[in-house]
């Protein structure tokens, strides 16, 4: 969607702040001994206080309130009861709606605080994702993110995942611009435009290129290598965009 009205702006701050501060309250709560199950519980309660539907739940019928990617899986992953360890790589992508209005977010990061190769690939991850931020504006093309993200990967000898990207989401959970990649594509010539409302969200690899889907119809994975995701929901300016996905709410 582009936004064109004050109440635009204000239905897409509210859902977005509700999604950032679901995802910094998991991230508080993922410490070893937890599940997936268990954490996805305490996000459909914490969506339901505020008044949110989960859209992968809503949309997609997904097993789940939010998406938990744990190790070698990349995206999708369905909440299991299978216990979180110290040094273990979880992804939490939380993607919601309220009055008609959705915003999406995720992030990687490593339990426990371990300091590893996963926590490595974390760190990149946070950093290329600000490299695209500084790269999306109003009247560039869309392609620039996703060159800046290739060029960032190959500098610091890391690979992108070309099976997924960004997308634009306001009025459903994905709408046009369909995919927004992490590498560039010289065919692409569509332009960000002013107000324009998408979620970036760069994947890293340590090795892969291409993912896998599980047997169970939604997870997706690689068996030898380990892939990293940070996401935010914003409006296309001029200048930097504007984030929606930023917390108000402290949970430490």
């Amino acid at each position: 969607m582009s936004i064109e009205t004050e109440l635009e702006f204000e239905k897409m701050t509210e859902i977005g702040a509700i999604v950032a501060n679901c995802l910094e309250y998991l991230k508080s709560r993922a410490k070893v001994g937890i599940s997936t199950e268990e954490l996805d519980y305490l996000a459909g309660k914490f969506l339901s206080k505020y008044g949110a539907i989960s859209a992968p739940k809503s949309e997609y019928n997904f097993p789940g309130h939010v998406c938990f990617s744990h190790e070698n899986e990349v995206a999708h992953g369905i909440p299991s009861n299978k216990k979180l360890k110290k040094g273990d790589l979880l992804n939490i992508d939380v993607s919601a709606s309220k009055d008609g209005f959705y915003a999406d977010n995720g992030e990687s990061f490593v339990i426990g605080n371990s300091k590893n190769k996963k926590a490595s690939l974390c760190k990149h991850v946070k950093k290329v994702l600000e490299i695209a931020l500084n790269t999306a504006r109003a009247g560039v093309k869309i392609n620039r993110v996703g060159f800046a993200v290739e060029q960032y990967a190959k500098e610091n000898r890391l690979t992108v995942i070309r099976d997924l990207g960004g997308h634009g989401v306001g009025r459903s959970l994905h709408e046009e611009p369909s995919f927004i990649g992490s590498f560039g594509e010289h065919r692409d010539r569509r332009i960000f435009t002013e107000n324009l409302v998408v979620a970036i969200e760069p994947f890293l690899s340590n090795g892969a290129h291409h993912i896998k889907e599980a047997a169970d119809g939604w997870t997706l994975f690689h068996e030898r290598f380990y892939s990293v995701q940070k996401e935010h929901t914003l409006m296309i300016r001029k200048s930097r965009p504007h984030i929606f996905t930023k917390p108000t709410m402290n949970f430490s």
